[in-house]
């Protein structure tokens, strides 16, 4: 128990210094992990209706924002990871900041994003009850080399649910998962409905492994399938034809298909969760609501003209972005970096078409990998304006030269990261991490649950000061050796 205390003690510390620098949000954890490898444990055994992880490729914050939002406009408390920090490390520094000194957590449920890898170390240490399993795609090739790599990963991640998981029925690399699910785990479904089946090649990776006799799982009654209505207007239905139900029409604030299938997979953890407790009226209200996170498809007010921040990270992601915003005749920038976070190979890019560019072209290039953008929009004949390597530079000449007109910028996670902050700077924006309508812990309940959080954050600033100084020297000690 003391070990769990001064873990918490000294992530508690780290996240406080981390904050004031603008460090990142996966130190504390570390910290926290140094002095108690089993804080993460302690920590969520608390938690009351079970652990549920969601993880794939591509979609994973904004479907992970759909499913807080759908349960917790029915009553639940949620904890979930709101940084988009998706390591497990990321997701201890979350809990830090909800947890008095005594490290446990008040939550009925935790939602949690999980990348692919770190999913199963995730589950190793806290085996989760749900998961929700999206897609498979190239993506970070030097990480995770194949595709069937990623897959195995999802499968055994699939493997360690003990009560549920949601599998997408049209993604043959995670529909195979449901022959490796435990006996008495319930298995469900997401997909598309029959009636835009034929776009599906736009969205997933082929498989061409044409030895396997893999065929998709049969329609159920309890399957969630999307159904578009119009560009803006879809139904998820349940079961073929919405034999067992519907849910919509819906109107979500983000645009395209993508947006679409991501909340037909929330809706179908959502269902599962909740059982009879699911209200569909609720369910649309819901996600009517959710915002854009950071840098997907988020619209930012530049002075007075629309900005979207677009996230592209693989092939399939670029694909459908292009798709869904790139027909749109607006000035455009591509923001191209290789840190490892975005993955060092970017040779990806040779496999997106950006035909849809030739006509209006690419006012900028910019990222470490601005020059290899620039000869790769060539290839396709796309006119490039200009090359900017730098990303400040690059913003305020985009911005400058663009001011008053609709504007958009592609880029891959550590550009957006940067650009999100230098435009959070620029036009008051909410930091990263702090939505209004995100925090890790909330509910619809009203002020009894704000009271048990303002509580625990009290607990947490009057814990002893010989416990927090002590924080601050292991906090200091890991810090050090980290350097």
């Amino acid at each position: 128990m003391l070990r769990t205390l001064a873990a918490v003690a000294a992530g508690k510390t780290a996240r406080v210094v981390t904050k004031a620098r603008g460090g990142g949000s996966a130190f504390p954890g570390l910290v926290a992990e140094r002095v108690d490898p089993g804080v993460l444990a302690h920590a969520l055994a608390g938690v009351r209706g079970g652990i549920v992880v969601v993880s794939g490729t591509n979609g994973k914050t904004t479907t992970t924002k759909m499913v807080v939002a759908l349960l917790r406009a029915h009553g639940l408390r949620v904890f979930t990871n709101p940084t988009g920090s998706n390591f497990t490390r990321g997701v201890l520094s979350a809990v830090l900041g909800e947890v008095g000194l005594g490290g446990r957590l008040d939550a009925d449920i935790a939602v949690l994003e999980l990348d692919e890898a770190h999913a199963l170390r995730f589950a190793a240490a806290v085996p989760p009850t749900h998961a929700l399993l999206l897609n498979v795609a190239r993506d970070q090739l030097d990480r995770f080399a194949e595709i069937d790599h990623t897959a195995t990963l999802l499968g055994q991640l699939a493997a360690s649910v003990t009560q549920g998981v949601v599998l997408n029925r049209d993604d043959s690399f995670i529909a195979r998962a449901a022959g490796l699910v435990r006996t008495g785990v319930e298995v469900r479904y997401f997909g598309v409905d029959a009636v835009i089946a034929d776009r599906l090649p736009e969205l997933q990776e082929q498989d061409v492994r044409f030895g396997d006799d893999f065929a998709p799982p049969p329609s159920r009654t309890d399957d969630a399938l999307l159904r578009p209505v119009d560009e803006r207007h879809f139904e998820v239905l349940v079961g073929a034809d919405g034999v067992a139900g519907r849910v919509g029409p819906v109107a979500l604030q983000q645009r395209g298909l993508a947006a679409m299938i991501n909340a037909t997979a929330a809706t179908a953890l959502a269902r599962l969760l909740l059982a009879d407790r699911f209200v569909e009226a609720t369910a649309v209200r819901a996600l009517e609501g959710v915002t854009a996170p950071f840098g997907r498809g988020e619209v930012i007010d530049a002075d007075g003209a629309p900005l979207e921040l677009v996230l592209v990270k693989n092939p399939a992601g670029f694909t459908v972005a292009l798709s869904t915003y790139g027909s749109s005749p607006v000035a455009t920038m591509i923001a191209i970096n290789d840190n490892y976070a975005d993955g060092r190979d970017v040779s990806w890019l040779y496999d997106v078409s950006f035909a849809s560019l030739r006509e209006s072209g690419v006012a900028l290039t910019s990222g470490v990998r601005a020059y290899d953008m620039a000869l790769r929009l060539e290839y396709d004949d796309v006119p490039v304006a200009a090359v900017e390597p730098d990303l400040e530079a690059a913003l305020e000449r985009f911005l400058t030269e663009q001011r008053g007109h609709p504007a958009r910028i592609f880029c891959t996670y550590t550009a957006m990261m940067s650009l999100r902050k230098l435009l959070a700077a620029r036009f008051d924006l909410p930091a990263f991490g702090e939505e209004a309508d995100m925090g890790s812990v909330a509910t619809a309940r009203g002020p009894a649950a704000s009271a048990r959080v303002g509580a625990a954050r009290s607990t947490a600033r009057a814990g002893g000061p010989r416990m927090l100084a002590a924080g601050r020297r292991v906090a200091a000690r890991v810090r050090w050796r980290a350097s």
